[in-house]
């Protein structure tokens, strides 16, 4: 039994590599590549392993532009963007506030309209103390 099953592996073993045949591989005179179990007489051939696995591919190259990059490169500029309207909306915050005071303080303030200075009624002073007071309250809540 023992002999068979030895006998049985053998012819397996013979068998498939008899069935590997070897296969040439040769460029003709206009350049196309041939594959083949026979040779061409008088062509340069390459004898390709048909046993051997092929190579692995290489590894996938990286795109050339990293999305996370290019990604983190538009939020940079949007978060300097914010920063900058920030500071801008801070300064308009402190000149409204440094001008309510003023009308607060001072009941005598004076106006420039075009060439000539003159100085605020009560009521328009009342009004400019309001209407400061409104985009203070609306614009300013820090």
């Amino acid at each position: 039994m023992g002999c068979k099953i030895l006998v049985a592996a053998l012819t397996l073993a013979l068998s498939t590599a008899s069935q590997a045949a070897q296969i040439y591989k040769w460029v003709d005179a206009q350049g196309v590549t041939h594959f083949d179990a026979q040779p061409p007489a008088g062509q340069q051939v390459q004898q390709i392993d048909v046993q051997k696995p092929p190579p692995p591919p290489p590894p996938a190259a990286k795109p050339a532009v990293d999305p996370d990059a290019s990604q983190k490169a538009i939020d940079d500029k949007v978060r300097k963007q914010v920063a900058a309207q920030e500071a801008k909306r801070k300064e308009i915050c402190e000149t409204l506030r440094n001008n309510l005071a003023q009308l607060q303080i001072n009941s005598r303030v004076r106006l420039q309209v075009g060439s000539e200075v003159r100085r605020m009624t009560e009521e328009e002073r009342q009004q400019q103390l309001t209407q400061t007071q409104k985009s203070l309250d609306e614009s300013c809540k820090d």
